[in-house]
């Protein structure tokens, strides 16, 4: 592969772009092995990451409605899941008589990763495609988001405005204090460990460890998007795509 070649598949925005990135890195031959490994072994140990049934036993509010984010989309997401809740309560459901799960899974997993992740593993710079390791995850820069925080957690006052609303409060902690649930995907979060770990030498169990015990508070991890995408309409929850 040439360098023109390479520098197009680590500037391509999409999953596929992003294992070809690392496939590269280390030989197409060996990353088969590894998605055979962990269909044959990989278990969902509820004493390691909590009960993802758990969340899903709470739905049950007048409205219920799941956001499945597979690219982070700017911050739509997060602006959706609270004019979800505005609207309703306009027309006379109010916040606790509603249901929202957002799903983060493919390229939005980094929005579940505390401010230490984000500076370690330089979220920004790959949101951006900038920084040595190309994009290995991509979104738009959020508001006055700081290059080495999570701007969706605790975002500053001011961070976002709208046109007619002044101050919006769609950070994730804004967000579940207003009851709304948020997961993200083990499944993307053991793939791209790996090829972070193909790109920079590093191990992928050690990276996929360090995500995992830096998961946002109350942001619950699933075995898979798709696998929570599933539960939350079987709960009733009306799905909305929102990548």
């Amino acid at each position: 592969m040439d360098t023109n070649e390479t520098k197009e598949g680590t500037n391509r925005r999409s999953f596929l772009g992003t294992i070809a990135t690392g496939a590269a890195a280390i030989g197409l031959t060996t990353i088969a092995p590894s998605f055979s490994a962990f269909a044959a072994e990989a278990k969902f140990d509820p004493k390691v990451y909590g009960d993802p049934e758990e969340m899903f036993k709470k739905l049950n509010g007048k409205h219920r409605v799941v956001y499945d984010s597979p690219e982070p989309n700017g911050v739509s997401v997060f602006v959706w899941a609270k004019v979800f809740l505005l609207t309703n309560a306009a027309t006379g459901t109010p916040e606790k008589d509603s249901n929202v799960v957002i799903v983060l899974r493919h390229n939005s997993i980094p929005y579940a990763f505390n401010d230490a992740m984000w500076k370690k593993y330089k979220f920004s710079e790959t949101f951006k495609g900038s920084g040595d390791l190309g994009p290995v995850f991509q979104a738009a820069d959020a508001a006055t988001a700081a290059k080495e925080r999570n701007p969706m957690w605790n975002p500053k006052p001011g961070d976002f405005k709208a046109p007619g609303l002044g101050a919006v409060p769609i950070g994730i902690n804004e967000l579940q204090a207003s009851g709304v649930q948020f997961c993200v995907c083990n499944m993307a979060m053991t793939v791209y460990s790996n090829v972070v770990a193909m790109q920079t030498g590093g191990k992928g169990e050690d990276i996929l460890k360090d995500w995992t015990a830096n998961v946002l508070p109350g942001v619950q991890i699933v075995p898979s998007g798709v696998w929570a995408l599933g539960r939350a309409q079987e709960k009733q929850c009306a799905y909305i795509f929102a990548g």
